[in-house]
Parts: C-alpha cells; structure tokens; sequence
C-alpha cells in the first residue's frame, strides 16, 4: 500500500511541477524552485519511478500481461520502458543521437548515445535496492569492445561503496536516482523553454 502511495505523490508532483513551469506566476515560480531544491521530494520521486516501471503484474499463459488493479491515475510500464525514459532524458541533455537496443542479444547494453565527443554506452536499471558492480564491468567490457569513450549506468537507487570504487577512473558515469530526478526536471525545463519559444 506504501508503494502505492508514492506513486500517486509522485504524478501529483509531475503534474503539479509541469503546471509551475508552464506558469508566469511568480508565486509559482518560487514553488517550483522550492520542489527543484527539495532532496526528500527528489528521493520520493526516485522511488516512484522504481515502482512505475516495475509495477506489479500477472503473467498470463498466452504472453500477455495484466497489471495488478489499482487507480487509473497511476502509471504502469515495464522495466523496458525505462530504457525508452531514460534515453529520450539523456538525449535532451546531451543532444547527439540515441538508439535504444533491443531487448535480446544487446549484450548489457540498453542505448548507444553519439556526441560531438564520441559513443557513449548506457545501462539502466529500475532498482529498489543500491547496485553492485556488475553493471559496470558490462558496459566497461563493451567500451572496450566498440572502441566507446564513455558510458552511463542509471538507476532509480543507488550503488554500493564497492561499484563506487570499482567505476573510479573508467570514464563511466554513475547516475543514481536522486540526479535521474535532477536531469528529468532539466528535461521539462527544456520542453517547456520550447514549446514557450514556438508560441512567441
């Protein structure tokens, strides 16, 4: 029941955060700016994200699937969704082209970003629970492999001291939930700054 009830604080916050952006108002401004800076919110929506794309679900016999019954308000999507989010996050922030791979045979491997600077590999996990070093000796091997300068390994949590220390001089960013909040809220602000420069 708790989950559920992050979920539903976390579309009152999109909703209520993309109604702000949209507004002039200077009231709402200052609110706006009080969500941005808010760690406890960021967190809250961390762990919403985590339970939307993983939300519980019947598998049935024929390869369909069937969400658990809840509130129509809440959004439901399986964890390949998240690669879909994650990726369309990174290519407003970065710009560049990004391809998101099959879910079979990609090897770890869940987008392909071209920068200016180069390829750069991402992982993503919509995770409860702190990751471990095993997503980051994947996308390392495939650096290796497809000549990459970079990479990303993005979850909804965090990572344990151990993957911390194991990244260190890999040129692999870490991007844990709270800074996943951070580049999401970027991402609105940009749609918003166009959408507003279309009209004008």
């Amino acid at each position: 029941m708790i989950p559920l009830l992050f979920a539903f604080l976390l579309m009152i916050i999109g909703s209520l955060l993309f109604y702000i952006k949209r507004s002039g108002d200077y009231k709402s401004a200052v609110l706006s700016n009080k969500i941005e800076s808010s760690l406890e919110l960021k967190k809250t929506m961390a762990l919403g994200l985590a339970i939307r794309f993983n939300y519980p679900r019947v598998d049935k016999d024929d390869g369909t699937y069937e969400f658990e019954k809840s509130s129509d308000i809440f959004l439901k999507q399986l964890p390949l969704e998240f690669e879909e989010f994650v990726a369309q996050i990174f290519k407003k922030k970065y710009g560049g082209d990004i391809y998101v791979t099959r879910a079979t045979g990609d090897f770890g491997i869940d987008f392909e970003h071209t920068r200016e600077t180069g390829l750069y590999l991402g992982q993503v996990k919509a995770y409860r629970h702190d990751l471990d070093f095993k997503p980051i000796a994947i996308i390392h091997s495939n650096m290796i492999k497809q000549n990459a300068v970079g990479g990303y390994v993005i979850t909804t949590s965090s990572f344990t001291k151990a993957a911390r220390e194991y990244a260190n001089n890999l040129n692999i960013q870490l991007i844990d939930g709270v800074q996943l909040v951070d580049y999401w809220l970027e991402s609105m602000d940009l749609l918003v700054y166009e959408t507003n420069a279309e009209y004008n």
